[in-house]
């Protein structure tokens, strides 16, 4: 391919990003590199002399949507490397899934492999490096490049997972936990801020964890010893963040008691009230069999404590209904829990059998009409609970993160408040304002009086 490019014709790479917010930063980092060393890239296969796909591998549907998307960028292109974490996976036989699947790659990565990835597009499709001309177009200067809109953008503060749930395969696929030191961390944090972010996500496996594997030990930040822990990082984040009035949002956050040191910060406005939680469930025997970190039966008292310190706080979080011999008792255990817990926000996954975990082995695998028949009757309560709880929101004058704005908003718009999170959680849809000479683009911060709900979202009058 490479001997019939033209000298003056810049190698063209498709990208296709898959799976979660962590995936995605591994995205952010091989683009920016890409783009560094003057690939051209774009979201298509038409046109590309090169497709790379960065794959989930998590559950079933996921391996699916992977696999399906390889087999289009081969039908389309021809020419394809496949990272992420379904690159990791093998096969009943012990080969590699992807490769047995779709055997035409070029080559597979695992994940967080952008060196790997980047010494496969030099073999596939070579392009010197020219450090006078070779820039890094639409970038956040040491941040690089990121896939979400400018207004806001995910930090990555760790990889991998030293949990070893029966359900999950990650550790697996991204090993063990590595804490970025917490200098770079907040060095790539304030290039996001400087390059106009308003909403910082703070994401890992294990956010709660960060600092462990390295002891807490002291890293430094414009010249001051700052200690890498999350606490620590929180504080200095929230500090940076309000000279850029920006917000910061915490993302898989194991509900550990070192948590409760962060939520006065919350009730002090240095970091959103708002806590990703993955519960996963709420009996103690089934937690057992899922290996779950921490006392799981505490929750509900830990969630009260946490309502007491900030009353404001919003809990977000994901369950899985249908584990392996999960007892119609345990699973009203966690439809109570649900209730009791006034979970504002969340999620939840029929039990899937993924190659390769331990919880496959497990006595009493449900049907999985069942499984599918506890996760409909989960989410009409989840249902429940949040829309009373969005109920309390009518009235209120809230902060909305503006997310989409038509004519600068004299035709409305919509955004988020701190109860947000992008894409999994609800929206504030915007009205045309009262006043004439209101005006709003995306990634302003506006007042909104809020007048009503719809479903999961609410409906604000900007004032």
């Amino acid at each position: 391919m490479s001997e019939a490019l033209s000298p003056t014709k810049t190698p063209k790479i498709g990208f296709v990003s898959l799976g979660c917010p962590k995936n995605l930063t591994d995205s952010e980092l091989i683009l920016t590199q890409l783009s560094a060393e003057g690939y051209e890239t774009s979201k298509t296969f038409q046109g590309a002399d090169l497709v790379i796909v960065n794959t989930c591998g998590f559950i079933d549907d996921a391996v699916r949507e992977s696999l399906d998307t390889i087999g289009e960028a081969l039908a389309d292109n021809g020419k394809v490397i496949v990272t992420g974490c379904l690159g990791a996976r093998a096969d009943d036989g012990g080969g590699n899934l992807v490769k047995g699947v779709h055997p035409n790659v070029l080559a597979v990565t695992g994940p967080h492999a952008a060196q790997e990835v980047m010494e496969h597009v030099h073999q596939h499709l070579p392009k010197p490096h020219d450090p006078f001309l070779d820039l890094v177009p639409g970038g956040f200067g040491e941040a690089g490049i990121k896939l979400t809109p400018r207004h806001y953008a995910y930090l990555k503060i760790s990889e991998g997972c030293n949990h070893r749930c029966t359900f999950c395969i990650i550790p697996s696929m991204r090993g063990d936990l590595v804490s970025r030191p917490i200098g770079d961390v907040l060095k790539e944090a304030r290039a996001l801020f400087e390059g106009g972010v308003k909403e910082l996500l703070v994401v890992s496996q294990d956010t709660s964890a960060y600092g462990v594997d390295v002891k807490y030990r002291t890293g430094f930040w414009d010249g001051k010893p700052v200690r890498t822990r999350l606490l620590e990082l929180v504080q200095t984040l929230g500090e940076l963040a309000k000279g850029y009035g920006a917000w910061v949002r915490l993302h898989y956050v194991y509900p550990y008691p070192s948590v409760d040191d962060i939520i006065p910060l919350m009730a002090e406005g240095l970091v959103l009230p708002y806590l990703d939680v993955p519960f996963q469930h709420s009996h103690p025997d089934v937690l057992k069999r899922m290996k779950r970190p921490a006392s799981g039966e505490r929750n509900l008292e830990r969630i009260q404590r946490w309502r007491e310190m900030c009353p404001e706080l919003v809990v977000r979080s994901t369950f899985i209904a249908g584990f392996p011999g999960e007892t119609e008792e345990e699973f009203a255990h966690l439809l109570q829990f649900l209730r009791e817990a006034q979970i504002d926000r969340a999620g939840c996954f029929a039990y899937s059998n993924v190659a390769g975990a331990a919880a496959n082995d497990l006595p009493g695998m449900l049907p999985l009409e069942l499984r599918e028949e506890r996760r409909a009757r989960f989410m009409a309560v989840a249902e429940e609970v949040s829309t009373a709880r969005l109920q309390r929101r009518v009235g209120q004058t809230l902060q909305v993160l503006v997310d989409k704005s038509v004519g600068l908003g004299k035709k409305g718009g919509v955004g988020r408040s701190w109860a947000d999170a992008p894409e999994i959680d609800g929206l504030v849809h915007l009205l045309p304002p009262e006043k004439i000479s209101k005006s709003y683009k995306v990634g302003d911060f506006v007042k909104a009086r809020i007048v009503g709900t719809q479903g999961h979202d609410l409906v604000g009058l900007p004032v």
